[in-house]
C-alpha cells in the first residue's frame, strides 16, 4: 500500500522539530523586494515548511521538504530561487517539474506575481498547448521553466540546439512522490541528463514515499552543503479543521443520492452557499446541451463551493451533462484529461472566480491546487489508496479554515474504509440521509442520466483517446518485441487493495462497536 511508504525512516532529517520562532520572512534572509511582494499577496508570516527550508536553500543546500497540503510549499522554493536569480539574472535559471498541467499553471502564476518587480520571464510548458509557440518561448531563454515532464522532453528532442539547460541552477520536483514513479521515469532521466551536476535539487511533497526518501542516500556532491530534509512534525494526514462524513448508499442509485446530497448540501453541512446562477452554457461536454426544458428554474440549487472527485473522465462528463438535464439544473463545470487544455483552464478559472459552485474533477484536481474558499469535498467512491483521499480532502479546510468531506460508501467498501481510517487516525462519521426523499428524485435523475448517456455517445466522447491508446499499445508492443522483456521499475507504486468484501451497513456498525469496546 502507498500508505506504508511513510514508515521508511528519515535518515538525514535536520528539521523534525519546529524551526526557531521566526516572525518575518526578513529574519529568514529574504530580501526586501520579495518581502514586499509577499505582503501584496497578503502573506506576512512564514509557515513551518517555509521557515525551515528557505534559509537552507539560500545557503546552497539540496532540500527535501514535506508538509501538509496548503502549507505553502511553493513559496518555500520560489523565494530562494527568485532571490538567487536577482543576484545573477540569466536564463534558463530554474526548471520546475510538476505531474499535472493545472498545478504547473498555478505555480507559474505565483512566480509571475512574486517576480513582477524584477521583470521575471517565466513560461509554462505543458501538453495540450501549441508546441510551436512553446518552442518559441523556450528559444527566448526564460528565467524559469515550469513544465510537465512529457511535453518538456518532446520539445527538447524536437528542438535540439535551439535552447540549453546546461546552466540551470535549480531543479524543483513539486509533488515529488508522483514524479518519482515509473510513469515519469524515462522523461525525468532524460531531463536530468541535460542539467549540470552542480545544480541545487529541491523536492517538495505532501506524501513521503520510499523513492523520495531514498534520495537522502545519494552521494554528496563535493563542496555542497549536506542535503537538508524537512518533515513536518505533524503526521501527513487530513486537515485539523476538516469534518469527515460518509453516506452509506446502494450502489445502483448512486447518482440519485448524489443529486439529493448536492441540492441539500448547505443544510446538511452548514456551509454557506455561493450565489451563482446556473449558466446557460457550461464548459466541456455539458455545453453541447441546448434542449429547452419545461419550467426551468433560473437559479438552480444554491451550493457551497464544492469539488466532486470521480475516478474516471467519462464519469465526470456524464455527471456534468446529467446535472444540466435536470428540471432544476445544478450549475457545474468539470476538470479532466479528456478536455482540451483551453477548456481545462476555462473550467478552473470559472470555479476559482466562483462563477459556478461545483467542480467535477478527476485526480488531476487533487494535487497542489489552492482554491482557498472550497467548503466541501465529495468523493464519488472510497479511494483505494488512502493517500489519494488525503490529497483530495486537502482541497478544503486549508490554512486553518473549516471544511467538510463526504464520501459515498457501499456495502463492498468496508475493508477500504477500515484501511483509510487507520491511515488518517480517525473514524468517518455517518451522515444519515433518509431514503424516501431521495427516491422522489429517481425518475427525474434516471431520465437525465439516459439523456446524458445519449449525448456523450452522439458526440463520440473518448473516441480520440481510445484510438490513441490503441495506437500507443501497438507501438509499445512493437518496442517490447525489439528490446525483449525488462524488469518493472521498482519505484512503481501499488494501486492498493481492491474488491473488499463486506456485509453492508450492519457489519460496519458492528465492527465499529467492537473496536470501541
Amino acid at each position: 500500500m502507498a500508505g506504508e511508504a511513510t514508515e521508511t525512516p528519515v535518515v538525514s532529517t535536520l528539521a523534525l522539530k519546529p524551526p526557531a520562532n521566526c516572525a518575518t520572512f526578513a529574519s529568514l534572509g529574504v530580501e526586501p523586494f520579495l518581502c514586499k511582494a509577499l505582503q501584496a499577496m497578503a502573506i506576512r508570516k512564514p509557515t513551518g515548511v517555509q521557515a525551515a527550508c528557505i534559509p537552507q536553500i539560500l545557503s546552497g543546500a539540496d532540500c527535501i521538504g514535506s508538509a501538509q497540503t496548503g502549507s505553502g510549499k511553493t513559496i518555500a522554493f520560489a523565494l530562494p530561487i527568485m532571490q538567487a536569480l536577482s543576484r545573477d539574472p540569466y536564463g534558463v535559471f530554474g526548471v520546475v517539474l510538476t505531474p499535472t498541467r493545472e498545478l504547473a499553471f498555478q505555480i507559474g502564476e505565483q512566480f509571475r506575481v512574486l517576480g513582477a518587480s524584477m521583470n521575471l520571464h517565466s513560461t509554462v510548458i505543458v501538453g495540450g498547448m501549441d508546441m510551436m509557440h512553446q518552442a518559441i518561448e523556450l528559444r527566448k531563454q526564460p528565467h524559469i521553466i515550469i513544465a510537465t515532464p512529457g511535453r518538456l522532453v518532446d520539445l527538447m528532442k524536437s528542438n535540439q540546439g535551439e535552447f540549453s539547460l546546461g546552466r540551470v541552477k535549480f531543479l524543483v520536483l513539486d509533488e515529488a512522490d508522483r514524479l518519482l514513479t515509473s510513469t515519469f521515469a524515462p522523461e525525468l532521466s532524460y531531463i536530468i541528463e541535460q542539467l549540470p551536476s552542480t545544480r541545487q535539487t529541491l523536492l517538495f511533497t505532501a506524501t513521503l514515499t520510499e523513492p523520495v526518501l531514498a534520495l537522502q542516500n545519494k552521494p554528496q556532491t563535493p563542496g555542497k552543503p549536506k542535503l537538508f530534509t524537512h518533515v513536518s512534525r505533524e503526521v501527513i494526514t487530513t486537515p485539523a479543521g476538516l469534518t469527515q462524513r460518509y453516506v452509506f448508499i446502494p450502489s445502483q442509485v448512486r447518482e440519485v443520492y448524489l443529486t439529493y446530497l448536492l441540492i441539500h448540501l448547505c443544510a446538511l453541512t452548514g456551509a454557506q452557499p455561493l450565489h451563482a446562477p446556473a449558466p446557460s452554457k457550461s464548459s466541456g461536454m455539458a455545453s453541447i446541451s441546448s434542449k429547452k426544458r419545461e419550467e426551468p428554474d433560473d437559479t438552480g440549487p444554491l451550493l457551497p463551493q464544492t469539488i466532486l472527485f470521480v475516478p474516471h473522465c467519462r464519469t465526470a462528463a456524464l455527471l456534468q451533462s446529467l446535472f444540466s438535464q435536470l428540471p432544476s439544473p445544478i450549475p457545474c463545470t468539470s476538470l479532466h484529461s479528456h478536455l482540451s487544455q483551453a477548456d481545462r483552464l476555462k473550467s478552473l478559472a470559472m470555479f476559482r472566480r466562483q462563477a459556478v459552485p461545483l467542480l467535477i474533477a478527476t485526480d488531476v484536481g487533487s494535487r497542489g491546487l489552492d482554491i482557498p474558499e472550497v467548503a466541501v469535498v465529495v468523493n464519488w467512491e472510497v479511494p483505494r489508496v488512502p493517500e489519494d483521499y488525503i490529497h483530495r480532502v486537502g482541497r478544503t479546510a486549508r490554512a486553518g479554515r473549516k471544511g467538510t468531506a463526504i464520501t459515498f460508501v457501499t456495502k463492498g467498501d468496508v475493508e477500504l474504509v477500515q484501511v483509510l481510517e487507520e491511515r488518517i487516525g480517525t473514524q468517518l462519521q455517518e451522515l444519515d440521509i433518509s431514503e424516501e426523499p431521495v427516491l422522489e428524485l429517481l425518475n427525474s435523475v434516471s431520465m437525465a442520466k439516459r439523456m446524458a448517456n445519449m449525448e456523450l455517445h452522439s458526440k463520440g466522447f473518448g473516441a480520440r483517446q481510445e484510438n490513441n491508446k490503441k495506437k500507443h499499445g501497438l507501438d509499445k508492443a512493437s518496442q517490447q518485441q525489439k528490446k525483449g522483456p525488462k524488469a518493472q521499475n521498482k519505484s512503481a507504486q501499488a494501486a492498493g487493495k481492491g474488491g473488499a468484501v463486506g456485509a453492508g451497513k450492519k457489519k460496519v456498525k458492528k465492527e465499529r462497536r467492537a473496536m470501541a469496546a
